[in-house]
Formats: C-alpha cells, sequence, structure tokens
C-alpha cells in the first residue's frame, strides 16, 4: 500500500494496525470494569468540566465515535449519559468494550464499521457526539467526518472534541528539547504518512507482533483551521474553542513537564447543531 490508496483503503489498514493494538486493551478489561463499577470515570482535565455538564440529566444519548475499547464511552454513562453508543473501525476494541458493557449491564451499544459509515439509524438521536484523545489522525477525510457527527445529532445537541493540539504533531517525540520532527516536522503538511509499530509508552512492545510483521498505518495530521471549519461547513455552530497545555498520553518521555507546558498539548472544540 501507498499514500495514494483511497480512503477505504487508508481506513481499512488502520483497522488492522488497531486489531493489532487491541492486545493491550483486552489486557486491561477486569482493571477497567472495577474502575466503572466503582463509578470511576475516565477523564483529562481539560475535558473534565465540558463532559460533566454535557452528560447532565438532558444527556439522553450519547455517540463516542472512534471509542476504542469503551472505556472512556462507559464513562459518559458514570456521568450521568441514560444510554451510550459506541462506534469504532477494529473488530477486537469492539469487542474489548462489549464485554465491559456486559460485565456492567450497561444501556451500552456497539458498532463496528468505518466512522464515515456510522450507521444511519443513528442520525438525529445523540444529545452529544464525542470525540479523541487521538482520533482524528487516524481519519483521513476530515469534512466526511465532521458530516457524520452533524447528522447524528438532534437539534439542540453538542459535539464536542478533545485531542491533541495539532501542533504537537511537528516535535520530534524521543528529543529532550523542541525540535521538529524530520518526518512530522511541518504543521502544514498535507498528505498520509505510513508507517508500522507503536510508540512502547503507549502499547507495550510485548502486545503486539514485531513490528515488521504489523499493518501499515496511515496517519494525517488536521490543523487547528481545517477540524474548525470543517464542523462549521455542517452548519455546526462554534461555541467554544480552547486550547491546553495538558497531554492526555506521554508523548514527549524525555521533555521536562514545566517545559512541555509551554506550547499547547491538547484542544478542546464545542458545537452545537441549530
Amino acid at each position: 500500500m501507498s499514500s495514494s490508496d483511497t480512503v477505504e483503503q487508508q481506513h481499512e489498514s488502520n483497522r488492522a494496525a488497531w486489531n493489532e493494538a487491541a492486545a493491550r486493551y483486552a489486557r486491561e478489561i477486569e482493571e477497567d470494569v472495577a474502575f466503572l463499577r466503582a463509578g470511576g470515570v475516565h477523564l483529562c482535565p481539560p475535558e473534565e468540566p465540558f463532559l460533566k455538564r454535557l452528560c447532565g440529566a438532558d444527556c439522553g444519548r450519547a455517540i463516542h465515535l472512534q471509542c476504542a475499547g469503551g472505556r472512556d464511552t462507559l464513562s459518559l454513562w458514570n456521568l450521568g449519559a441514560r444510554e451510550v453508543v459506541g462506534v469504532d473501525i477494529s473488530d477486537r476494541m469492539i469487542e474489548v468494550a462489549r464485554r465491559k458493557s456486559e460485565a456492567l449491564k450497561a444501556p451500552a451499544t456497539w458498532h463496528r464499521c468505518d466512522i464515515l459509515a456510522t450507521p444511519r439509524d443513528l442520525d438525529g438521536t445523540a444529545d452529544l457526539v464525542y470525540t479523541g484523545k487521538g482520533a482524528l489522525c487516524w481519519l483521513m477525510d476530515i469534512d466526511a467526518w465532521a458530516g457524520v457527527v452533524a447528522r447524528l445529532l438532534k437539534p439542540g445537541g453538542h459535539a464536542y472534541v478533545f485531542d491533541g493540539h495539532p501542533v504537537a504533531w511537528v516535535w520530534d517525540l524521543d528529543a529532550s528539547e523542541f525540535r521538529l520532527d524530520p518526518e512530522y516536522g511541518d504543521y502544514f503538511d498535507a498528505k498520509a504518512h505510513v508507517d508500522q509499530g507503536w510508540p512502547t509508552t503507549y502499547i507495550p512492545a510485548d502486545a503486539v507482533p514485531p513490528t515488521e510483521q504489523q499493518a501499515r498505518k496511515y496517519e494525517r495530521q488536521w490543523t487547528v483551521a481545517q477540524i474548525v471549519n470543517a464542523l462549521i461547513g455542517t452548519g455546526l455552530v462554534l461555541e467554544r474553542l480552547e486550547e491546553h497545555p495538558e497531554p492526555y498520553w506521554n508523548q514527549f518521555p524525555s521533555i521536562p513537564p514545566d517545559v512541555q507546558r509551554r506550547l499547547p498539548m491538547t484542544l478542546s472544540v464545542l458545537m452545537r447543531k441549530p
């Protein structure tokens, strides 16, 4: 495969890669079930005030796009959403999520599909559409994604995106100071990048096959303007845009935390459907 493959082919290759990475999430099922059963909520500090409000008494259905193993999806239920729906391209991730919700007897429904093919019978049913924490870079068509977000929402419903700040994409992960990455160090780079393997700070090396045997991963970084304008282009209204110094994962293990906080690490985008 190459970066010239179609969006569908690129997403399908990512599906295979995430099926491999799901081995790490499967190891955490019992731990996650215990955490969630005790009322635990897996949130990063910047998203907490947004999601606590959005999952309040008026939230009948929350749909989590790119839900992975379902821990964050089920956290929305613990926050107060009466029903949660998770959508993810990975078969094994969806199975991990289903096992958790069954153990918890949670009102959760799971759909295994490309996000761009999210079932139409969900259209107009969501009070909240949520996504983030390393989600958007796996999508090769940001406008099509925004269209899915918009069609899922009820009138008056909200979409909340909490993800890595696009500027964090450009830095060398292994450097001890902020230094442009030789491959990814262009904020305005418009091509899909293809590689294999996972950072061991995210997926332990013993949780997946050797790098040379893994499926290829396609990643595409979107600028802040591209993300926000794609959502606005669907008719959604921007209510809040925030940049945060807090990371959502250990992206730069060799850079001191006080130095990391001088640049944005994450981003919040809150939209409303009129």
